[in-house]
């Protein structure tokens, strides 16, 4: 049974869904104003595995994941280059959708992507029944929540009562734990500004309104997980919570919390003024396989924080290579129940051990198990891990192997066994490692010297 840890209540706990099996799931999609960063992208790898090891379990998965077009964010863009925001939200997200389809994140498999912008009259809706409800209040405008008429307010973030600061106010979307305010619902703008009309006048949603908005309109007033990344816990989904719950009286708005930690690059916080800002466009451009992003993404527990390098990122690439030349050997695939398989599934269900199931698959690997069982249970555990491996040709890197040895490595065998007859050791070790350089090594059996491949 999958196990997963709970934001809420701060503790791993029985996955157990609202209406089994049926799951339904809302991952917090992205804002569209600029290239997305390999962190970010860690979270969206983290979504993808979850609804794949839901569906390992047999579970029928309902995922929504929104996208962001309407944001302070994406207006101040699209004035600096003098733009419209449909132009920047459009050229980005188009450029966020090739990037997780080259982590393998099966897009396709969402049930929507709503776009804020397509949901703004829903909005407006919501909002004035937050109003009539007597939990939100107009001023010049601007619609605020008021957090000291909902009483749980906290409950995910675990913020104390004293650190509210009721009956002040905060209309930008992104603030610090100790802006702990009257949050926006509605934000007013001027008439040269972008903006939709409403009965307070023109303006912008809230942030924190729009998810709340498109995940019940997809899901209900009630879901089983919501997926970001920890950043998002306070304020967004601390606000998500009080609008959800006030709105339909039904409590909880969303039964299991997901979150994914924070990635650091070199030890240190990504960011575009240290130089360590790093795209999937940055990780082709040094000739990396964005699947060997997605390998590294899985050698760290989802909840660790994740320290980035180059040089981890090129252990994960020669990682994966040799995983996708073992499953060549192994010639066609049979799949018939391995131990090995038990092994794998508590891993994954073990609040989604990816580490530990990757040591599975390597246990597997160098198993004396039958190859065709070995390789037919590696395309099954490949449904999670999601590394492509069912594009691997069987045979391929044998017939890879068959290379044309260069001249240079046979003239120094020649002069590694003349060095070797003259008894003369160290020089003849000297020699082999030249010969490891070019991809090969030697075996001296039977008087022979023999050549064969580094693997």
């Amino acid at each position: 049974m999958l196990r997963i840890y709970n934001t809420l209540t701060r503790k791993i706990e029985k996955f157990q869904p609202i209406n089994p099996p049926d799951v339904k799931m809302y991952t917090c999609g992205p804002t569209v104003y600029d290239y997305m960063h390999i962190g970010n992208l860690r979270t969206f790898v983290l979504s993808d595995t979850l609804q794949r090891v839901l569906e390992y379990n047999g579970f029928n998965v309902k995922a929504v994941e929104n996208i962001t077009d309407i944001d302070d964010k994406i207006i101040n863009k699209a004035k600096d280059e003098n733009n419209t925001i449909e132009e920047i939200a459009d050229k980005f997200t188009k450029i966020f959708l090739e990037d997780v389809k080259k982590l393998n994140i099966k897009t396709e498999k969402l049930a929507a992507t709503p776009k804020a912008t397509e949901y703004i009259k829903k909005m407006v809706a919501y909002v004035a029944d937050l109003v009539k409800k007597g939990f939100a209040y107009e001023e010049k405008g601007s619609i605020y929540f008021d957090i000291s008429k909902f009483p749980n307010y906290g409950k995910l973030s675990q913020l104390e009562k004293r650190e509210l600061k009721t009956g002040s106010k905060v209309l930008a979307d992104n603030y610090e734990k100790d802006n702990v305010r009257d949050f926006a619902l509605w934000k007013s703008v001027g008439e040269d500004e972008v903006g939709f009309d409403s009965p307070w006048g023109k303006g912008r949603p809230g942030w924190h309104i729009e998810c709340a908005v498109m995940s019940q309109e997809f899901l209900g007033n009630k879901f089983d997980i919501h997926l970001g990344g920890v950043d998002l816990i306070f304020p967004h989904h601390e606000n998500e919570i009080a609008q959800a719950e006030v709105k339909t009286g039904e409590s909880p708005f969303v039964k299991y919390w997901v979150h994914g930690a924070h990635m650091l690059v070199d030890g240190k916080k990504m960011s575009k003024s240290l130089n360590n800002f790093y795209t999937i466009e940055d990780i082709e451009k040094r000739k990396f396989d964005p699947l060997a992003l997605r390998y590294l993404y899985l050698q760290t527990h989802f909840r660790q924080e994740m320290n980035f390098t180059f040089g981890a990122l090129d252990g994960a690439q020669k990682t994966l290579n040799r995983l996708k030349e073992e499953l060549s050997l192994m010639g066609e695939s049979k799949y018939e129940y391995l131990e090995t398989e038990r092994d794998f599934y508590d891993a994954i269900n073990d609040d989604l051990n990816m580490p530990k199931a990757l040591a599975v698959v390597w246990d597997l690997v160098n198993s004396k198990d039958d190859p065709a069982l070995k390789a037919g249970a590696l395309l099954k555990f490949d449904k999670v891990l999601g590394l492509r491996l069912d594009k691997v040709i069987p045979g391929e890197k044998k017939k890879e192997r068959e290379v044309i040895i260069p001249k240079e490595v046979f003239e120094l065998v020649k002069k590694r066994e003349g060095l070797r007859k003259e008894k003369r050791y160290h020089l003849a070790d000297q020699i082999r490692h030249k010969i490891r350089k070019f991809g090969f090594d030697v075996e001296d059996r039977d008087g022979e010297t023999k050549l064969k491949p580094i693997s």
